[in-house]
């Protein structure tokens, strides 16, 4: 049964109702990306009435910025030898977007829409940050520790968020020929060691 916009939104009721349609929304969001995704289809997928929609999350921006919580799911590198780390961290970014459509539905919203935008900052930001700060710590040798440290964490995981959101813009969304026929060895061979620099070299 279609739940209606006069129905009581306290307790279980409402915590399944808001569920469902974060859950409905990710999918169709995933399906069709921000711009074509309306909240009469999401409605439709969480089989609630289009009214339910707004009165939870107000318009479709604020609903996919709720709806876009997202897990980068960044690893423990820090035992990984400081050659290996731009490799390692290129073929997990891989991973994450070969195999998360949300998550590039997320990366096309983006690229016109500022709340989107916005999530996919704080996204890297949040995650990506105590990462590097992490290796940072934990792979610097004495002799550089200090030239290294002299690099913020910030313009780091800003330096690797323009190889792995780049990267990931021209692949999946532009799909441009060059970047799109790369195979995945050939994509980690040319990234990995300019990923490596970003984490651990100075300019």
């Amino acid at each position: 049964m279609t739940e209606t916009a006069a129905e009581p939104a306290g307790g279980r009721r409402s915590d399944r109702t808001r569920a469902a349609i974060l859950t409905a929304a990710r999918e169709r969001f995933a399906a069709d990306g921000y711009e074509r995704a309306t909240i009469r289809a999401i409605a439709a997928d969480a089989a609630i009435d289009p009214a339910m929609v707004m009165r939870y999350f107000g318009n479709k921006e604020k609903l996919f910025a709720a709806a876009a919580e997202f897990d980068l799911r960044l690893p423990d590198l820090s035992a990984l030898p400081r050659e290996e780390l731009g490799a390692a961290l290129t073929s997990h970014f891989l991973d994450r977007w070969e195999g998360d459509e949300s998550l590039k539905a997320l990366l096309r919203a983006s690229v016109t829409n500022e709340v989107a935008a916005d999530r996919m900052r704080e996204l890297f930001a949040a995650q990506l940050g105590p990462t590097i700060a992490k290796l940072s710590t934990s792979t610097a040798s004495a002799a550089d520790a200090d030239r290294a440290s002299s690099v913020d964490v910030a313009t780091r995981a800003g330096l690797v968020a323009t190889q792995a959101l780049g990267f990931a813009l021209c692949r999946y969304v532009l799909a441009l020929p060059p970047v799109a026929n790369l195979s995945r060895e050939e994509a980690v061979a040319w990234l990995g060691p300019t990923i490596t620099r970003y984490l651990t070299g100075t300019p």
